[in-house]
């Protein structure tokens, strides 16, 4: 077993699993202390680091992707003071952040722990239920509905509309942003066949986001929300199935099957080009053609 204990937090490795405990010293995020300990198992990892500094170090977890709910519904946006996944080590105790790492490391080898995304969550996200009052509004989350409830400070279009109450089925995704600048932040909920593209200051189904101390617990909601929505390689892979559908009709006409495979590539770069089609939807399409071919 590898144990390091600084102000920061506590991290133990036992061969399976690390357990990381946030620190209580006032210095350590608010995110991180709503959070509470985190059980990440040893299949979740693709890497360790510890980088030296003067005065303090850092150990760095990085996961597989799709492994966390809470790094996906952030998409890399935490900043480092609420990152779980950093510790900050002092110098004193180098010698022991290096034993962690190497420690981690020989487990990840040992086991042949592949560094490839996963196709399911392998963390359960944060614990519900979760009430979150930030910006201008607060979210609350019970595992299955969303409520969304507004404070003097939300717009008056926003607030005629009421308290809004979702459920996990009624969304197709789930967004947090952080403000930056002079650019306001947002918790916001995509609705099946209701896309909008309002700011959030005027979306009823948007929490905005001022750059408070609160507002990073509104990436808990998320997570906790996403946790419970299909698995993004769930969802490519129903796309690809799509994609496919779409593409056999190309190769079923009565000229040959090849040469209407190549219109249909060539269609396919003009949609990208002219920016109908994101890269990631072109890349998907493409593959698909080429593996009829």
């Amino acid at each position: 077993m590898a144990e390091i204990i600084q102000r920061d937090g506590t991290w133990i490795f036992d061969g399976d699993a690390l357990r990381l405990t946030p620190g209580r010293d006032k210095n350590v995020s608010l995110l991180r202390k709503t959070l509470g300990e985190l059980v990440v198992p040893l299949g979740a990892l693709a890497g360790v680091s510890f980088e030296q500094g003067r005065k303090t170090g850092r150990l760095r977890l990085r996961l597989r992707d799709g492994a966390d709910p809470l790094l996906h519904a952030t998409g890399g946006r935490l900043a480092e003071p609420h990152d779980p996944y950093q510790l900050t080590v002092e110098s004193d105790r180098y010698g022991v952040a290096e034993y962690f790492t190497d420690e981690v490391r020989n487990a990840l080898l040992l086991d042949e722990v592949p560094s490839d995304p996963v196709s399911e969550y392998l963390l359960p996200g944060p614990a519900v239920p979760l009430s979150v009052s930030a910006g201008d509004g607060t979210a609350s989350f019970d595992g299955e509905r969303i409520r969304l409830e507004w404070n003097w400070k939300t717009e008056d279009a926003k607030a005629a509309a009421g308290t809004r109450t979702l459920t996990v089925s009624d969304l197709t995704a789930v967004e947090w942003h952080p403000s930056a600048g002079l650019e306001n932040g947002y918790l916001r909920f995509t609705v099946k066949n209701a896309p909008t593209k309002a700011p959030p200051k005027y979306d009823p189904n948007s929490v905005e986001l001022w750059g408070f101390k609160k507002d990073p617990l509104m990436a808990l909601v998320a997570a906790a929300v996403q946790a419970r929505l299909p698995h993004p390689a769930a969802a490519a892979a129903t796309d690809v199935r799509q994609l496919e559908a779409a593409v056999a009709p190309a190769a079923s006409g009565g000229e040959d099957d090849h040469d209407a495979l190549l219109r249909r590539l060539r269609e396919l770069g003009e949609l990208h080009r002219s920016g109908v089609l994101t890269d990631e939807e072109f890349s998907m399409a493409k593959q698909a053609v080429l593996k009829r071919m």
